[in-house]
C-alpha cells in the first residue's frame, strides 16, 4: 500500500517559524521506490472512493496484455523515473528549489493555491502586484519569502469546455512546460507541482493528469540533465489515486508495465512536447507530382522575344498541382473582408440622418444568422458565469405570469432604469440570461413607461445592438410589446426603430390605461409597482376609477 509521507515531526523534519514543518526530498519516496511499486495493491484511503472507478490501468481484467508487436511510445527510462516523486501534501512545505502556484490572470491572493500566500507572507502578494498579471498558459517567477523553497513559479490554468477541449489541453500542457522551462532558465533543479487545474475552471481531473504527466515526461526526455527532481503534489485522495494509476502509463518502471501500457494509453498522447495533435488543423504541403512537360510545337526561334521562358498550360494541367481540400474554401478571405467594409460604409452613410436627429448610431451592416447565433452564444455563456444579482435587485426586468392566451410575459419597468447607476454591458448580460427561457416559444413583453420620461434612457443605437444580441428567435417568437402610458417622445423613438432598425417594432401596442392593459394581460398575472397605479390615476384624471389600497386592483367607480 502507498502511504503518504509521515509528517516531518515524525521523520525528523525541521519546524519553521510559523509552526509548519519542512519536508526534504529525502523524506519523499521516488516513483521507482519499492514502496511505490506496491501501490498496485493498495487500499483506498477514502472509503467513499470507488475502486471500480479507479481501476488500475495495468490490470488486464481478464484480457490479454499482448503488444501485438507495437513499439512503446513511452519506453522504460530509469534515469527519468529516478527524478519523479509523488507527494500527498502541500508543495510549499517541501524544501525544493521552486514550487508552483496555480493562480488567475491577475495573480491575486484570492485565486491562488489555498494557503500559499499565508505561508509565504505578505511580501509575495506585493511582488505579484508589480508583475502586471500573467496570461493563460504562461508562467512567471517570484521570490519565495518565508517558504522553504527558493522561488515560486506562478502559472494560469485554462478554463475547460468540451467543445474546445483540444485548446484547453494544449494550454494546460503549456502551463507545465512553461514552469519547467522557467526552472531551468533560473538555474534551479528541483520543483514541486500541485494540480494546476481547478474545479472553478471545470477541468476534469483525470484528463488533466494525463496532460500533466506526459508533458513532464516529454520535457525530461530533452532536459533530463538539467532537472533533478519533479514532485507531483496532491491534496486529495482522489487526485493521489489518479496519479498512482496513470504514472505507470507514461513512466513505466519495468518491461511488464511498458508492455501493458501500450494497450492502455489513450489514442492521442500528444506530440514530442505532449501537446494534443489536431489533424484537421495541420498544414498539408503536398510535393509536386512528377510530370513530363510536353515540348512546345514551335521551335525556339519562332517564339516571340516577349514570350521567352513562358509555357502555356491549360486549366486541366494546373488542377494536378492543386490540393482539392485547399480549393474547397468557400470564399477568399480578402474578398469577404472587402465586402464587409463595403456593407459597413454603405450602412453608415445611409443612417446619418438618424444620428443627426439624436437617435444614436443605428447604422452598421446587418448580421447574418450565423453571426447572430455566435454573438448570442458568447453573451449567454458569459452571463451564466457571472453573478448579476445587483441588477436583479433593481427590478428593471422580471418575469410575470401569462397573457390572456397563455403566453409567458416579461415585464420591463422604465422608471427603474437608472442609467447613471447602471453598467449597460452587465445589464445586457442580465437581459440575455432572463430572456433565454422565454424566447424559445411565443411570448409577450409588457413595458411600463409610467414616469420613465423623468429618467435618462439609452439611445436607439444601444437598442439595436441589444436586439442583435437577442437574435432572430427573439424577433420571431415575440407576439407583442404592450407599452403602458406612452409619451410623444417614446412614440417618436419607436417610429424611428420601425423605420431604421427592424419590423419587429411594428408589434408595439400602445396602452393608455391599466384597465385597457388588463384586457391583454389579466391583473393577477402582473406584479405592478405602486407608482404605476398612482401615475395612471394622475394621467387619466381618476375619472370613474378607484384603486383598492390593499390589493391594488382598479375598479370603476360605482
Amino acid at each position: 500500500m502507498y502511504r503518504p509521507v509521515a509528517t516531518a515531526a515524525a521523520t525528523g523534519g525541521v519546524p519553521t517559524d510559523n509552526g509548519d514543518y519542512v519536508v526534504t526530498l529525502d523524506q519523499v519516496p521516488r516513483w521507482n521506490d519499492a514502496e511505490i511499486r506496491s501501490s498496485l495493491e493498495y487500499e483506498n484511503e477514502d472509503p467513499s472512493f470507488s475502486k471500480s472507478f479507479l481501476s488500475d490501468p495495468l490490470t488486464s481484467h481478464g484480457e490479454e496484455s499482448g503488444t501485438n508487436g507495437l513499439a512503446s511510445r513511452f519506453p522504460v527510462d530509469h534515469e527519468i523515473n529516478s527524478k519523479i516523486y509523488l507527494w500527498r501534501g502541500q508543495p510549499w512545505n517541501l524544501e525544493v528549489d521552486a514550487v508552483v502556484n496555480s493562480t488567475n490572470e491577475n495573480m491575486d491572493e484570492v485565486h491562488s493555491s489555498q494557503g500559499l500566500h499565508a505561508a509565504a507572507g505578505p511580501g509575495l502578494a506585493e511582488e505579484c502586484a508589480t508583475l502586471g498579471g500573467c496570461r493563460t498558459g504562461m508562467a512567471k517567477v517570484t521570490n519565495a519569502y518565508d517558504l522553504p523553497a527558493r522561488r515560486v513559479i506562478h502559472t494560469v490554468g485554462p478554463k475547460y469546455a468540451v467543445k474546445y477541449h483540444s485548446a484547453a489541453e494544449n494550454a494546460l500542457s503549456h502551463c507545465y512546460r512553461s514552469c519547467l522551462e522557467l526552472l531551468i532558465e533560473n538555474g534551479l533543479r528541483s520543483i514541486a507541482m500541485g494540480c494546476i487545474y481547478t474545479e472553478a475552471k471545470n477541468y476534469p481531473r483525470e484528463p488533466a493528469a494525463h496532460v500533466a504527466i506526459r508533458t513532464v515526461r516529454r520535457l525530461l526526455e530533452k532536459q533530463k540533465d538539467k532537472i533533478t527532481a519533479v514532485v507531483f503534489c496532491t491534496s486529495t485522495s482522489s487526485d493521489t489515486e489518479i496519479y498512482k494509476r496513470l504514472l505507470p502509463l507514461y513512466l513505466p518502471r519495468d518491461k511488464h508495465e511498458e508492455a501493458v501500457a501500450i494497450s492502455k494509453l489513450p489514442a492521442d498522447v500528444g506530440d514530442e512536447n505532449g501537446e494534443t495533435i489536431n489533424h484537421e488543423r495541420k498544414i498539408r504541403i503536398k510535393p509536386l507530382p512528377k510530370k513530363v512537360i510536353p515540348k512546345p510545337s514551335q521551335s525556339p526561334a519562332e517564339v516571340p522575344a516577349s514570350d521567352v521562358g513562358l509555357v502555356q498550360r491549360n486549366s486541366s494541367y494546373l488542377d494536378t498541382y492543386l490540393d482539392p481540400a485547399f480549393m474547397s474554401l468557400m470564399k477568399d478571405p480578402d474578398q469577404r473582408r472587402q465586402e464587409q467594409w463595403e456593407k459597413t460604409a454603405q450602412a453608415q452613410g445611409g443612417w446619418n440622418c438618424a444620428k443627426m436627429l439624436g437617435f444614436g448610431d443605428i447604422g452598421g451592416p446587418p448580421l447574418s444568422a450565423a453571426e447572430e447565433y455566435s454573438l448570442h452564444s458568447r453573451y449567454l455563456a458569459k452571463a451564466n458565469s457571472l453573478n448579476l444579482s445587483e441588477i436583479a435587485e433593481m427590478k428593471i426586468l422580471y418575469r410575470g405570469g401569462v397573457d390572456s392566451e397563455g403566453r409567458p410575459v416579461m415585464v420591463v419597468v422604465g422608471a427603474h432604469f437608472l442609467l447613471r447607476c447602471l453598467e449597460l454591458e452587465r445589464f445586457i448580460l442580465y437581459v440575455v440570461k432572463e430572456f433565454e427561457p422565454l424566447i424559445q416559444k411565443p411570448y409577450t413583453i409588457v413595458y411600463f413607461h409610467s414616469a420613465a420620461s423623468l429618467q435618462v434612457q439609452p439611445d436607439l443605437g444601444w437598442m439595436r445592438r441589444l436586439q442583435q444580441i437577442l437574435g432572430r428567435k427573439h424577433q420571431r417568437n415575440l407576439h407583442a410589446i404592450y407599452v403602458l402610458h406612452p409619451t410623444f417622445h417614446l412614440k417618436t423613438a419607436i417610429f424611428a426603430l420601425q423605420m431604421f432598425v427592424d419590423k419587429v417594432w411594428k408589434k408595439v401596442v400602445y396602452v393608455d390605461r391599466l384597465l385597457q392593459l388588463f384586457k391583454y394581460v389579466p391583473r393577477e398575472q402582473l406584479t405592478i409597482p405602486d407608482f404605476v397605479f398612482q401615475h395612471d390615476i394622475e394621467v387619466n384624471g381618476g375619472k370613474g376609477l378607484i384603486v383598492d389600497p390593499r390589493t391594488k386592483y382598479i375598479y370603476h367607480r360605482p
